[in-house]
């Protein structure tokens, strides 16, 4: 007799496009839903009729830790809880009142879908659909049909291995899996916008290290833990990282002695930029990924901007380039991030502020402005003394 099981069905969304390499695709989301999924249990997670399965493998398996993993994962556009059991009518009729019971005393009106992907299934798509309607509207009188906008949707699907019963699909992470995009460096700092463009790219699947300047004593070690803790709840969408902790307070009071105080964040910049490069290329990464927006600070003004981009040698993405602060937070407050950014711990970015900042430097000015400082000897040093964290 066919025992009835609850799983999860996972709908790919933009992996679909993918043609000839869409399976490579579909096994790196399953890679990453099988690594997501330890902490909620032993589960069996395979592929078939363009579809991923997850299914518990015993009793301890926690569907509803499940089901919040899975939430998280890059490459699902959707995915829903279902009822699997025998393609037999009058059992799916039955399964669907039972398996939705709470949801059918709970609303007001419903509506029956089918897809029949088994043609050897004896009843089409339609017929189904209007005996299970039938069934539900005998035993929940209370119910009336709404074809156009139901308050439950039921949706029944006749597959190769057995019937799936769930109701309206839950929205899942989107984008892409983790890893098929390639591997990029992430200057990540404590404030609002470094985390938002870090989560922005892991969703087109890359796989993310982090590099993070640190001034002490200037900046503390809770501004440290502070990133630590961005950086754990961005891991939950882009998964584990690696931390690069670059000293900075030497460069930063070389700038403060040498060079005119309107340069000073364009010079610290630039060095960012040389030694986020540096890791960058250690790490095998292919692109830099900054939280910059276009006027949001003086830094951050097109002329500015070239300045530091002068000395990119790989490709520098910035993907809040266009948006406001209120859409930046909005993302921060979707991804939970947004309370510890604001929590009053200064990053290396906020020391040495100066008065009155460059807003339109000119590359020659710049560069003669800081061949004052032993630019080689200042990154070498800074590359001695990075420390790694993993998160």
């Amino acid at each position: 007799m066919y025992t009835p099981q609850e799983i999860i069905l996972i709908k790919n969304g933009e992996l679909a496009l993918k043609g000839l390499n869409r399976r490579t695709f579909e096994e790196a989301l399953m890679k990453n839903l099988r690594y997501r999924l330890r902490r909620a249990g032993d589960f069996l997670v395979r592929c078939a009729q363009s579809t991923i399965y997850i299914e518990p493998k015993n009793d301890a398996a926690d569907l509803d830790e499940a089901c919040e993993c899975v939430s998280r994962v890059f490459g699902i556009s959707a995915f829903s809880r279902a009822r699997v059991t025998a393609k037999d009518l009058d059992t799916i009729c039955r399964e669907t009142a039972t398996y939705l019971e709470d949801r059918l005393l709970s609303s007001a009106t419903f509506k029956v879908e089918s897809k029949r992907s088994d043609k050897q299934f004896p009843l089409t798509s339609p017929e189904i659909s209007r005996e299970v309607g039938a069934y539900v509207l005998e035993h929940f009188p209370h119910l009336r049909v709404d074809v156009h906008q139901p308050d439950l949707q039921i949706i029944v699907e006749i597959r190769d291995f057995g019937a799936y019963i769930h109701a309206q699909q839950i929205p899942g992470a989107g984008g892409m899996p983790i890893g098929t995009g390639g591997k990029a460096a992430i200057l990540i700092s404590g404030g609002i916008d470094s985390p938002v463009a870090a989560y922005m790219m892991a969703k087109r699947g890359i796989e993310l290290t982090a590099i993070h300047f640190a001034s002490p004593p200037y900046t503390s070690e809770r501004a440290e833990e502070k990133v630590v803790s961005l950086l754990e709840r961005v891991g939950r969408y882009a998964g584990h990282m690696t931390m690069h902790i670059v000293p900075f307070t030497h460069i930063q009071e070389e700038i403060r002695r040498a060079c005119p105080e309107d340069y000073f964040t364009l010079i610290m910049r630039r060095f960012m930029m040389r030694l986020a490069q540096k890791v960058a290329r250690q790490e095998d990464c292919g692109a830099l990924i900054t939280g910059e927006s276009v006027g949001q600070v003086a830094s951050q003004t097109i002329p500015a901007l070239a300045v530091t981009d002068a000395l990119a040698t790989m490709p520098v993405f910035r993907p809040l380039i266009g948006m406001d602060k209120e859409e930046i937070v909005r993302i921060s407050r979707q991804i939970d991030t947004f309370d510890i950014s604001i929590q009053p711990y200064e990053d290396c970015c906020t020391v040495f502020t100066p008065r009155h900042p460059c807003t339109k430097p000119r590359l020659h000015k710049v560069e003669e402005v800081e061949a004052v400082l032993d630019i080689d000897g200042l990154v070498e040093d800074a590359m001695q003394g990075i420390r790694i964290r993993r998160i």
